[in-house]
C-alpha cells in the first residue's frame, strides 16, 4: 500500500466523484464500489439529454435527472469526510509510514471542504426542487383529469 495523500483525495472525490475517481486512488482499480459510480452518473446525464430533447413532460427524465444531483452531492459529502478526516486516522488507513504527512490538512484542504459545501449543497437542493417540482405539477394535471 502506498501513501494516499487527504487532500488528493477530497479534491479527486469533489472533481471526479461521479466518475469514483477518488474510490479508485484510494483503493485501485479493483474497487468494486469504484465501478458503480458512473452508472447513476451517466443515466443523470442521459436524464438531462432527454429533458432537453423531449422537453419538460418526459417523466423519464424526472427519475433519472435527480440520480446525477444525488450522485454529485454524496461525492462531494464524501470530499468533506474526507478533508475533515483526523491526520491519524487517516495516516493509521492509507499510509504506510507513522510519519507521513499525507493526513496534514493545509489550505487546498479547506478550498475543498468550501467548495464541497457549495457545490454539494446546490446540488442537492437543485435534485429536491426539480424532483418536487415535477411530482406535483403531475399531481396537479391527474387532479385536473379526474375532475373533468
Amino acid at each position: 500500500m502506498h501513501t494516499k495523500n487527504k487532500t488528493v483525495a477530497a479534491w479527486l472525490a469533489l472533481l471526479g466523484g461521479p466518475l469514483g475517481l477518488h474510490r479508485f486512488y484510494l483503493k485501485g482499480l479493483g474497487d468494486t464500489l469504484g465501478w458503480l459510480y458512473p452508472l447513476p452518473t451517466a443515466l443523470g446525464l442521459w436524464g438531462v439529454e432527454r429533458l432537453q430533447s423531449l422537453g419538460q413532460d418526459d417523466k423519464l427524465s424526472w427519475l433519472l435527472i435527480p440520480l446525477l444531483g444525488f450522485t454529485v452531492a454524496s461525492t462531494c459529502l464524501t470530499a468533506i469526510v474526507y478533508a475533515l478526516t483526523d491526520r491519524a486516522r487517516w495516516n493509521a488507513r492509507y499510509s504506510t509510514s507513522t510519519e507521513s504527512g499525507a493526513g496534514n490538512t493545509n489550505g487546498l484542504t479547506i478550498t475543498a471542504i468550501v467548495v464541497s459545501l457549495l457545490v454539494g449543497a446546490g446540488s442537492l437542493m437543485a435534485s429536491l426542487a426539480f424532483s418536487f417540482q415535477h411530482y406535483f405539477e403531475y399531481q396537479v394535471e391527474e387532479a385536473r383529469k379526474i375532475s373533468q
